[in-house]
């Protein structure tokens, strides 16, 4: 590097300084894909005067059988058309068809296998299907199954604007072991436990984007649904445990006298209250009504997209109050086998669920559902509305994270009800960030958070096969798949936060977000028009450049002149990504600054020279002090005094 001489004349530091620019960089800077208002979606990131969605109301009973390892039962779907058009028919999700040896999941996954593997001898068996339009329409019962969506034909259409539906069918289908990672069985000691989801037929969603949402169920991509009221009752043998998404409707039919004040205590308790411990596995004289046959436990859960269950004999099971900011009073709970208690493990899980449904009530938005239920299995960890499905091996700081991250997806995409299939950024990239600050918080930073730690994944930015964060779940390159759902995303926030905006009108643009889309469907352009509207910042370069393509970032410091009493720091942009540019100054005489340089400046080119008005000696000069941007080049970030010295 040549460097000025700082007895250079005026005329030629201006002449060395001046921008030699060919071309601007205001393709940048524009708009990147279509956020323009519709009638339904405005261009402020808000549902507009014309928004509309359908709405899916369950009844569902179902027995498991644990000799054969099936589940049957009925349901009676209630769907209501909110839409501006009438409806011939509705489509279906037949999760559980996943799990066949001819579905397009099988069909579709590597010879070597990968995380979404799954038993291949199951589906669904389906009888009796009726399907009328209002409560006097005649009955059809005609459909058609195709992989895992079924399409059901109504003999006239359900009629616009509110008009209505239902659909009742018996169903069945065999418990698989290998569940995808998200749901099956696993057998331990004291018996199976069995781990509920995806477990009865489901209405896609209908919206204003595309009408029908019939991806179908391949293993990668998660969920869209539809939301409404939910009442399900599960029968199973007397000796079992059942815990599921909402509230239990009938402690005192399937407890005894003393499990019902032992959950009555947990649920004025600030610590956790064991209601069935290890030493009492097996004692059905004391903790259950009832010595023999079957029992039915009732749940409940309202303005819901889904809902899961587990039941097993071999469940320890605790519990304690959650707080949250309105003054409700909540159930924290978890359910293990012996094999995965103790206090280095899941003897803690409640304090860990009490302590992140309390966090992030207080920080984005309060908790909706009666209960949050932690339940160990031989799942890595998958979500539903007011329980997960955790690792039953997981202990210490690996099980906080795990069911903090679990419990964090209720945000996103249970309250905020995102397209999983499509856009997992936007449930698990948000949730990571969340989880960071949860994690910061808890006990005063017990365990660590990595996600500050940017610069960690250079490796993955420059690597030749990285893809961007809008490639579909079920299309991209499974090795980039938790870098491009939860990390970058997550970055992407954390930058916007702790480097862009700050932490105020970050936090307070988010949970407007999160209250304005709670319970609703936002996409991708509503949540970058939301979040440039209440920060009042066009973010369009920023949401160009992280969220499409492969772009990185390469901030650098090409030189620091001293000009007529004062410096120039002279900046280069080397990525394809522009940011703004925080420096800070180290003086002769121990003394520093911070200085940020809007983005703007790069809209012009990729060099800019700024002069810093001093009577001070500089000794360095440093991009980005807090290392937030993962800047993919770590060599041009300083200027070292005494690299000026040596020329």
């Amino acid at each position: 590097m040549t460097l000025l001489l700082a007895g250079a004349s005026l005329t030629g530091i201006s002449t060395s300084f001046a921008q030699q620019v060919k071309e601007n960089n205001q393709a940048e800077f524009g708009e990147f894909m279509n956020r323009k208002g519709t009638y339904t979606r405005s261009a402020s990131g808000k549902p507009n005067v014309g928004y509309w969605q359908n709405e899916a109301d369950y009844e569902i009973n179902v027995t498991l059988d644990e000799e054969a390892h099936t589940l049957s039962g009925s349901i009676t779907l209630s769907y209501t058309n909110n839409s501006p058009e009438s409806l011939d028919f509705i489509w279906m999700q037949m999760e559980q068809n996943r799990f066949k040896e001819d579905s397009r999941g099988t069909l579709t996954t590597p010879i070597q296998g990968n995380r979404y593997n799954g038993d291949t001898d199951g589906g669904y068996d389906i009888a009796n299907l009726q399907a009328k339009v209002g409560s006097k329409g005649s009955t059809s019962n005609k459909y058609i199954v195709s992989d895992t969506r079924m399409q059901v034909w109504f003999n006239e259409p359900i009629p616009a604007n509110g008009g209505t539906a239902t659909v009742s069918m018996d169903f069945s289908f065999k418990v698989p072991v290998e569940g995808m990672d998200r749901m099956g069985r696993l057998e331990v000691e004291d018996g199976w436990i069995y781990a509920f989801a995806q477990w009865y037929p489901k209405v896609a969603v209908f919206d204003d984007i595309e009408g029908w949402n019939v991806d179908p169920y391949l293993g990668a991509g998660e969920f869209y649904l539809e939301y409404g009221d939910f009442e399900y009752s599960v029968t199973v043998p007397y000796d079992y445990v059942v815990v599921g998404s909402g509230e239990l409707l009938n402690p005192k039919e399937v407890l005894s006298k003393e499990l019902q004040n032992r959950y009555a205590k947990a649920q004025e308790s600030d610590t956790t209250v064991m209601l069935i411990t290890a030493d009492e596995l097996g004692n059905t004289e004391l903790t259950r009504p009832k010595q023999d046959g079957t029992i039915t436990w009732e749940f409940a859960i309202e303005n819901s997209r889904d809902v899961a269950f587990a039941a097993s004999r071999a469940f320890i099971w605790d519990a304690a109050k959650i707080d949250l900011p309105s003054g409700k009073k909540i159930l924290a709970q978890s359910v293990y086998p012996k094999e995965s208690d103790g206090q280095e493990a899941w003897a803690r899980s409640t304090e860990y669920s009490k302590a992140s449904i309390e966090h992030y009530s207080e920080k984005w938005f309060e908790y909706p559902y009666a209960s949050a239920t932690n339940v160990a299995a031989d799942i890595g960890g998958m979500e539903y509305p007011g329980l997960n499905f955790c690792s039953y091996n997981s202990k210490g700081e690996g099980l906080w994270g795990v069911t903090d991250h679990e419990f964090g997806h209720n945000w996103f995409p249970m309250i905020v009800g995102t397209n999983e299939r499509r856009y997992a950024w936007m449930d698990e990239g948000f949730n990571t960030f969340i989880n960071h600050y949860s994690t910061l918080a808890f006990n005063d930073g017990e365990y660590p958070s990595n996600l500050n730690q940017t610069r960690r994944y250079v490796n993955f930015f420059t690597s030749e096969t990285r893809e961007g964060i809008d490639t579909y779940p079920d299309v991209v390159n499974i090795s980039n798949l938790g870098m491009l759902a939860y990390n970058k995303p997550a970055m992407g926030l954390l930058m916007l936060r702790e480097y862009i905006l700050g932490h105020e009108r970050f936090d307070n643009a988010f949970r407007s977000y999160i209250k304005t889309w709670a319970y609703k469907h936002p996409q991708p352009s509503d949540f970058f028009n939301h979040m440039d509207n209440v920060a009042g910042e066009n973010l369009s370069w920023f949401w160009n450049g992280w969220f499409t393509g492969t772009g990185n970032i390469d901030l650098g410091i090409s030189a620091v002149i001293p000009y007529a009493g004062n410096y120039v720091v002279v900046l280069s942009n080397k990525g394809e990504i522009p940011m703004p540019v925080l420096l800070e100054i180290s003086y002769d005489d121990g003394t520093t600054e911070r200085k940020m340089l809007p983005v703007e400046i790069w809209q012009r080119g990729d060099t800019w020279n700024h002069l810093i008005k001093t009577e001070k000696k500089i000794e360095s000069v440093v991009i980005d002090p807090d290392k937030i941007l993962p800047d993919i080049n770590l060599g041009n970030d300083n200027w070292p005094q005494a690299l000026y010295d040596n020329k």
